[in-house]
C-alpha cells in the first residue's frame, strides 16, 4: 500500500515525556522578539490588594498571554513619584491612583475587592474615570485546579469587555509526547497524561464541548479511532475504524460526527462517522493510487478541508461535507514550495492554517479563505502542526528551533511567540475550544 510522508511521519516519535515550564521565561538561548508598534496596545495595570496574590498573578499572566494589553508594573500607590506628591493624594473613583497609573502608560485598572460570593473583580477606564464592567467569583485555595480555572474564565471576560472578543486563558492543549497523549493549560500549568505508558497514541483532538479526546491507539500496523471521556477515563471506539489504521480524526462543530483516514489496501480516504448515533459511515473520497488524510470541518460545517496526492506531493483540498466539489483548494507555487500538510480551519472560518515545505523545513503558514492569499509565519527551524486558539488569534505549533521539539504558541497578528511545554519530544498539538464555567457571574 502507498504511504505518504505525512501518514509515515505519524508513526515516528522520539521518547521521553514532556513537563510544564514557567512560560513567562523565555527558554534560555532564546530570544522572544515582540513586534508591537509603540502604543498599539493598551497599557493595564493590576491594582495592589490584600489577598489573593495568586489570582492576581494569573490575571495578569493571562492578560499578557492574551497580546491585547501591556502589562504594567507600578510603585505601590503610597509611593511618592520623583518630584511629585505622594501617590495616595492623586486617588481616583473607588480608591483607584488614576494620575500615578496614567503616568506610567496604563489605560485601564484591573482590581481585586471583596463581594457575596467571595471577590469582585473591576474593570476601570482610567482615561474616562469609569468602571467598565465587573464580575463576582469564588476563588478557593491558591493550589486548587479550579481557582486557576476561575482565574483563567476571569481573565477571559476582561478581555471580551475590552475587544469584544473573549480572551483563550481557560482552553486546554492535548498533544503526544512518547507515544502518549498529555493535556496542558494554556498557560503550561497542568500537565498530565490521559492515555497509558507503553500503548501508542496519535492524533488527539477535541470534541467541541471539551470533555472529550478522539485520537487512534496504533498497534501491529493497525489502529482505530477511539473517543476518550477525560472526566471518567472510558473510551469507545469510532464506527469504521474497527480494520486498518485509522488516523487524524476531527469532529464537526456540532459534536455529532468524526472524520478521518481510514487505510487499507484500497488506499487512504477520508470517512465520516455518526458518533452521536454510533452509526452511519460515509467514504467521501475514492483514489486506489492517491492517499487523502487530515480533514477539518469549516465552521459552519458544510465543508471539509483535506491533504491528498491526487496530483503528486501532499496539497491541500476542499470538499462538501457529503464529499461533492472537491477541488484543490489552497494554491501552490510549484517549485518554490513543497507539499502541504495538517490543515486546521479558524474558529471564525475566515482562515487555514497549515505546515508547508520551503527548502526541505517546514513551515506555518495560514491562508485567507477569501482572497486564497497564503502568507507565511515562521522562518526559524523546522515549524509543523499549527492549531487555532478559540479567538482565531492565536495559534500553537510545533518546532525545533531550539534544538528539540517543542510546543510554541504565536500571535498571528504580531508574531509574537512564547514556548509553552519542554523538555521532551511534543508533536501533534490541539487545541480546545473555551472550557466550562465553574461558577463566575457577571455583576452590572
Amino acid at each position: 500500500m502507498r504511504r505518504i510522508t505525512a501518514v509515515a511521519a505519524l508513526l515516528a516519535f522520539c521518547a521521553g515525556a514532556a513537563v510544564a515550564q514557567d512560560t513567562t521565561r523565555a527558554p534560555e538561548g532564546v530570544r522572544v522578539v515582540l513586534k508591537y508598534e509603540p502604543g498599539s496596545r493598551p497599557g493595564l495595570v493590576l491594582v495592589p490588594g490584600p489577598g489573593l496574590d495568586t489570582v492576581r498573578a494569573i490575571l495578569k499572566r493571562d492578560l499578557d498571554f492574551s497580546d491585547r494589553f501591556e502589562t504594567i508594573v507600578v510603585p505601590d500607590a503610597g509611593t511618592p513619584l520623583p518630584g511629585g506628591k505622594a501617590g495616595a493624594e492623586l486617588a481616583g473613583p473607588a480608591g483607584i491612583n488614576v494620575e500615578l497609573y496614567r503616568k506610567f502608560g496604563a489605560a485601564y485598572a484591573v482590581d481585586l475587592v471583596p463581594s457575596a460570593l467571595g471577590a469582585r473583580v473591576r474593570l476601570w477606564d482610567l482615561a474616562g474615570g469609569r468602571l467598565v464592567n465587573q464580575v463576582d467569583a469564588a476563588f478557593g485555595a491558591p493550589t486548587d485546579a479550579g481557582t486557576r480555572l476561575q482565574a483563567h474564565k476571569v481573565s477571559d471576560e476582561i478581555v471580551r469587555w475590552v475587544t469584544g472578543t473573549a480572551g483563550v486563558a481557560a482552553t486546554r492543549l492535548a498533544f503526544v509526547a512518547g507515544g502518549r497523549i498529555y493535556v496542558v493549560d494554556s498557560d503550561g500549568y497542568g500537565l498530565r497524561a490521559v492515555t497509558p505508558d507503553g500503548q501508542t497514541s496519535l492524533s488527539p483532538a477535541w470534541s467541541p464541548d471539551g470533555t472529550r479526546l478522539a485520537f487512534t491507539r496504533l498497534g501491529d500496523g493497525r489502529g482505530p479511532v477511539l473517543v476518550l471521556t477525560l472526566a471518567t477515563g472510558a473510551t469507545s471506539t469510532v464506527p469504521g475504524t474497527q480494520a486498518g489504521l485509522n488516523i487524524t480524526p476531527a469532529w464537526s462543530p456540532d459534536g455529532r460526527l468524526l472524520a478521518y483516514a481510514n487505510s487499507s489496501e484500497q488506499g487512504t480516504n477520508i470517512q465520516v462517522a455518526n458518533v452521536a448515533d454510533n452509526c452511519c459511515v460515509q467514504r467521501l473520497t475514492t483514489g486506489r493510487f492517491a492517499d487523502n488524510l487530515s480533514p477539518t470541518f469549516s465552521p459552519d460545517g458544510r465543508r471539509l478541508a483535506f491533504v491528498s496526492t491526487r496530483a503528486g506531493p501532499p496539497q491541500v483540498y476542499g470538499m462538501g461535507v457529503d464529499g461533492a466539489g472537491q477541488e484543490l483548494f489552497v494554491p501552490f507555487d510549484y517549485g518554490a514550495t513543497g507539499s502541504s500538510n495538517a490543515p486546521e480551519w479558524s474558529p471564525d472560518g475566515a482562515s487555514i492554517a497549515f505546515h508547508r515545505e520551503v527548502a526541505g523545513s517546514p513551515q506555518i503558514f495560514v491562508m485567507d479563505v477569501a482572497s486564497r492569499r497564503v502568507r507565511q509565519l515562521s522562518s526559524s527551524g523546522r515549524n509543523e502542526d499549527p492549531t487555532w486558539a478559540p479567538d482565531g488569534r492565536h495559534l500553537a505549533f510545533v518546532s525545533d528551533r531550539t534544538g528539540r521539539r517543542q510546543l510554541w504558541i504565536i500571535d498571528v497578528d504580531t508574531g509574537r511567540v512564547r514556548q509553552l511545554v519542554a523538555p521532551g519530544a511534543t508533536r501533534l498539538p490541539a487545541w480546545s475550544r473555551r472550557l466550562g464555567d465553574p461558577g463566575a457571574r457577571p455583576n452590572p
